[in-house]
């Protein structure tokens, strides 16, 4: 789908409520630690060889004595991930939760007592019948007591794939039969662009695909990474991951496609392609557009025709950047002062895009700073001055580099799943209002810690609701959200916290009543394979038998919701096989409808477990093609109909934080800036070896961990100059927190900017202490917790500048990897 009408936009966005977020949206060897101890579930699956999904691909289980022994990649898939050992151990790690818990304290007085031994590990051990009564009983006391908008169903985070065990939508299921809830819309991915985008081009883009690879590989001569990691980032999908852009990109290195990475850190993206590296300051890409597109108007090699038809805004924009009305034009001297990036390199950029079909991928940390809507709008604003939006191998793309995006799509049923049960706005899952009240969902901190407080979302003003309860499953807000310090403040407001999770994460760790889950690998489910190839329909059927009391994430709130009298219409009297069979039946019915090849289900099940379909017509997408052609019969979903570089709708809503056109805002701190204290950018990056903060609780993080920390890369001359040496110990701060790393010395990073992957866990070394030491390397310890703009609300997670030294302090013993002490 090339452009969209509103209609159409919304009926894209209900498929994709489907394709990535269920219903609401060489070979590997690893011997397993040992977990089966005595009092473990005996096991009754059978042993053998089973084939099953994951977010790092689908890979065949060997089963031995009921246990998973070893896994190997499924044979089609084209560049296994070396994550997939992490899998395993995640199975048998000593972080998994045996059984259900709860807080002494909490056990004894009830809710809200003692916050302050939240996080201290003091559990006890009680029965699942207890548990689950506990649960419904404070589910009930909350909803009569201070109303359905004072529990918070909290479930973000990459849930494990499947249409049945999506614990999002059956969480949100079960707190419709309750009542309602306080709901959380957006994501901490894409929180600024999937509210900007829609305004400048009339859909998320975010999520959808892109000129396909092999449409790149014939038509594009240059290809501008920008702040975009794909080789490493790739690995992973929100549904199966197919790994489907590999063969793309390695076509694309052989065929010998020049490549420039815009980026602080050498990434392996540059290191593949052998790229040319960029590294201007963190948080001055804006600044750096704006240079490249003066240089563009000042020299005329901008298309003021494509501009003149596609677009609108252009000439309220232009007398910003030519300095007409602030006095300040945007040369690329101007650009070169803020970003330490020679004018003379800026100029060149000008010009070889201009030259060449320049495909500009940018990635998503680029909006996940302060102001980052006014990067994919200047990037969008840049590429329209190209003029090569819709041409083969031109334009812009901001997938590339998230689940494989620019994968041919195949032609292929949509598989359905599990409902939330309630009366969600039509749309994806992760963008729906439905609940007693909507929330930004990285605003979570600012709602505990000022209800009633009113605030701006996207030209709309609400107030933040008083929760006493939050419920959370299938995520770690301990590691993923920011400003770890004002986070653990926060939630001593809370009467009650629930975990619903198979590991003790260090969110389990501050609940008051822990539910342990099965991972995927202990339930049966379905799922497609990959998130734009859609080229694969797989049965994960499952591998082991629950381990210890862990129950899976349908049985637990079917459960909770038979104790809330309300347990047939949760689960409408069907099993967890006549769900999977239903969902695949949906799909078998549009399989006939279109003549696709489609086994029925129990030879589907019973047989290989996975059907695949042909790649025929999305071998030759271009993105926004039908647009370029004709931009009357296919209009952008606008107001327009065009690519808005002004908005009179954003102009209307009168922010200070985000105007009506993309430009520069100085942040509140970053290299460089003439506010800031510290001396050095904290690049928060995804990590190589684990999703975010999951198999970070695996034996995985041996592979990677310095002197038992998270690492902390950083330049030679950053590290000569305090002292450090590789290997060190060293100790990461600002005002708003510190952690211990491990030093490694390379000159992957440009001088100045320091390097600690997103999601090492949480573990502090006096829990619930303000500023205290997290022991392994949790960078979010350093985070600001501030909106990108009242316009988008999203979270700044790579706004961070901070200092490090050499640790000089007591050895300190890391204990987020075992579980908590009385839990045995």
């Amino acid at each position: 789908m090339t452009s969209l009408s509103k209609g159409e936009l919304r009926a894209e966005l209900s498929r994709r409520a489907f394709l990535h977020y269920g219903a609401a949206l060489g070979a590997l060897g690893f011997a397993a630690p040992s977990l089966l101890v005595s009092g473990a579930r005996a096991a009754t699956a059978p042993d053998g060889e089973v084939l099953t999904g994951s977010h790092w691909g689908a890979f065949r289980a060997k089963v031995e004595g009921g246990r998973m022994v070893s896994i190997a990649p499924w044979e089609k898939d084209p560049a296994p991930s070396h994550q997939l050992s992490g899998v395993l151990d995640s199975v048998y790690s000593p972080t998994r939760i045996k059984f259900p818990m709860v807080r002494r304290a909490y056990l004894e007085k009830g809710p809200g007592a003692d916050p302050e031994s939240r996080g201290t590990g003091d559990f006890v051990r009680v029965s699942w019948d207890q548990a689950i009564e506990l649960v419904a009983k404070e589910l009930t006391r909350v909803e009569k007591t201070y109303g359905p908008a004072a529990t918070f169903a909290g479930s973000y985070g990459w849930k494990s794939p499947g249409r049945l065990h999506n614990c999002q939508s059956l969480l949100r299921r079960m707190m419709n039969l309750k009542g309602s809830f306080v709901n959380a819309s957006g994501d901490y991915s894409t929180g600024a662009a999937q509210i900007i985008l829609p305004h400048v081009l009339g859909t998320l883009e975010v999520y959808e695909q892109q000129t396909v690879w092999p449409v790149v590989v014939d038509k594009t001569e240059l290809m501008v990474f920008w702040g975009a990691d794909p080789v490493l980032t790739n690995q992973i999908s929100w549904v199966v991951a197919d790994h489907g852009a590999y063969p793309g990109m390695k076509a694309l290195k052989d065929k010998g496609t020049k490549v420039i990475c815009i980026d602080p850190v050498r990434t392996g993206t540059a290191e593949f392609f052998g790229a040319e590296w960029i590294a201007p300051r963190p948080q001055t890409d804006v600044a750096l557009m704006l240079g490249i597109a003066h240089t563009l108007v000042a020299e005329k090699l901008y298309d003021e025709k494509f501009l003149k038809t596609y677009t609108t805004g252009f000439d309220k924009f232009l007398p910003y950047l030519m300095g007409e009305t602030d006095k300040t034009p945007k040369t690329a001297e101007w650009a070169a002062a803020i970003t330490d990036v020679p004018a003379d390199t800026i100029k060149d950029l000008a010009h070889r895009f201009a030259k060449n079909r320049t495909m500009l991928a940018a990635g998503w940390s680029l909006q996940r700073q302060q102001y980052g809507e006014q990067r994919h709008w200047m990037l969008v604003t840049l590429a329209a001055m190209l003029g090569q939006i819709g041409l083969p191998g031109g334009g812009f793309g901001f997938s590339y580099h998230y689940a494989s995006g620019g994968a041919p799509s195949a032609d292929a049923p949509v598989l359905t799943g599990i409902t939330d049960g309630g009366k969600a706005k039509e749309g994806a899952a992760w963008l729906t209002e439905s609940g007693a009240a909507s929330i930004p969902v990285a605003r979570v901190v600012d709602m505990l810690l000022n209800p009633g407080k009113e605030f701006d979302f996207n030209g709309a003003k609400a107030k933040y609701p008083d929760v006493k309860m939050a419920y959370w499953v299938g995520g770690n807000p301990f590691v993923h959200h920011q400003d770890r310090n004002r986070m653990v403040a926060a939630w001593k407001k809370l009467d009650t916290f629930v975990v619903q999770d198979f590991q003790w994460t260090p969110t389990a760790r501050f609940a008051d009543i822990v539910l342990p889950a099965t991972t995927s690998y202990e339930r049966n489910d379905i799922e497609s394979v990959g998130d734009y190839a859609g080229s694969a329909i797989i049965a994960m059927k499952k591998v082991v038998d629950p381990v210890f009391e862990s129950r899976n994430d349908y049985d637990i709130f079917a459960a909770i919701a038979g104790k809330l009298g309300k347990d047939k219409a949760f689960t409408e009297g069907k099993s967890e096989m006549d769900w999977i069979q239903s969902f695949y039946d949906a799909a078998l019915v549009q399989a006939k409808a279109k003549n696709i090849p489609m086994p029925e289900f129990d030879a589907f099940w019973s047989g290989t477990g996975v059907v695949e379909f042909p790649v025929t017509s999305g071998k030759d997408f271009v993105r926004y093609a039908k647009f370029r052609e004709d931009p009357l019969l296919e209009p952008l979903g606008t107001p327009s109909g065009r690519i808005e570089i002004y908005s009179k709708n954003i102009e209307k809503m009168g922010y200070d934080d985000c105007g009506p056109h993309p430009k520069w805002y100085e942040p509140a701190e970053r290299l460089g800036g003439p506010t800031t204290k510290y001396k050095l950018h904290i690049a928060a990056s995804h990590p190589k070896s684990r999703l975010h903060s999951q198999l970070c609780g695996t034996k995985l993080r041996e592979t990677y961990a310095i002197a038992g920390h998270e690492p902390c890369w950083i330049n030679p001359k950053d590290a000569a100059a305090r002292g450090i040496g590789d290997g060190d110990v060293v100790r990461v701060f600002n005002d708003r927190g510190q952690i211990l790393a491990g030093a490694k010395v390379t000159d992957a990073m440009r001088p100045g900017v320091i390097r600690v992957n997103e999601g090492g866990w949480y573990d502090p070394q006096e829990p619930g202490k303000p500023g205290t030491l997290c022991k392994y390397g949790d960078v979010n310890n350093l985070s600001m917790d501030v909106g990108t703009s009242r316009l988008g609300q999203g979270n700044c997670g790579h706004s961070i500048v901070g200092e490090v030294e050499k640790y000089a302090g007591p050895a300190v013993t890391v204990d987020v990897f075992t579980a908590p002490k009385p839990a045995v």
